[in-house]
């Protein structure tokens, strides 16, 4: 578990989580050595000293970084079964010289630029985004059908191999309101995301006004959502504060909590820790699943 932006609720979070109940996990704690040594833990790995007298955002995205760094280097040496991430600060990361949309990418540039996929995960609901940190206006032309192929073929292998779902179902969200009506609103649905499901067999292009209550029915096991908000707002309606964010395609199982780093509330004791215990214990239940391997 690294512990985040060390300015914001992720040290606090993850020493609530840790204390909520008992783990069926060994824990090797990553971050800032002066935020770690208080944390129970089987062992720690300090990646430079924090500090109450420190602060800036260059500092705080290097530590945050270097957290992760180490966090995968262990998974690749076989030393840990799974990473869990505390939750950092993209402005952060980029003025500490990490020039990636998220952590979802970075993790992907550290494992040898393995595509990979953000899933998000809610009691009764798995949505993975097809596009991710970018501008709205820059959907379009990044949502290719080859792109959706891409991403629902890591999402099935996932959900059949992490998820032990023999026979995953999948649903594919549609871009424009009512799917496009018939070309009424948009044609990318008709053009590029009804091609893309059927290579995929999967069912879609589906409105956003009902996929997402038909997944959480039953009806499918993963919904690919075409752009950031569409699916993390239903995620977060579904279940804020439960939410946890998995980073498909790795070889490693990597959760982290569905909230950001809250510097608003940061050192007041009141951060709410159910996200960051949910993403442990789904690490613990992955890395159950997919067992100890070669990295």
């Amino acid at each position: 578990m690294t512990l985040g932006d060390p300015r914001g609720i992720g040290p606090e979070v993850v020493a609530k989580a840790l204390a909520h109940a008992p783990l069926d996990a060994d824990v090797v704690l990553v971050g800032p050595e002066d935020q770690i040594a208080p944390i129970p833990s089987r062992s720690r790995v300090g990646v430079g000293v924090w500090g109450s007298g420190d602060g800036g955002d260059r500092l705080a995205g290097q530590l945050a970084a270097r957290s992760i760094e180490r966090a995968v280097w262990l998974a690749r040496a076989g030393e840990v079964d799974a990473v869990v991430t505390g939750p950092v600060q993209k402005a952060a990361l980029h003025v500490a010289g990490y020039p990636f949309p998220g952590v979802t990418e970075f993790l992907g540039s550290l494992t040898g630029g393995t595509e990979t996929a953000m899933m998000l995960v809610v009691p009764g609901l798995r949505v993975v985004l097809v596009t991710t940190h970018i501008p709205l206006r820059e959907v379009p032309a990044q949502l290719t059908a080859e792109r959706i192929v891409r991403v629902g073929r890591i999402t099935l292998a996932a959900l059949r191999d992490w998820f032990a779902i023999a026979a995953p179902r999948l649903a594919v969200c549609a871009l424009n309101p009512h799917a496009g009506e018939a070309g009424l609103f948009g044609d990318e649905d008709e053009r590029l995301l009804a091609p893309a499901a059927r290579t995929l067999g999967a069912a879609g292009p589906l409105s956003a006004d009902t996929v997402f209550v038909r997944a959480l029915r039953g009806e499918f096991d993963a919904v690919l959502a075409p752009y950031h908000d569409v699916g993390m707002t239903a995620v977060k309606v579904a279940g804020f504060g439960r939410g946890v964010n998995v980073t498909l395609g790795l070889p490693f199982p990597r959760t982290s909590p569905d909230h950001g780093t809250a510097l608003d509330i940061a050192g007041q004791g009141i951060a709410d820790p159910s996200s960051m215990r949910a993403a442990l214990e789904l690490a613990v239940d992955l890395a159950r699943r997919v067992g100890p391997r070669g990295r």
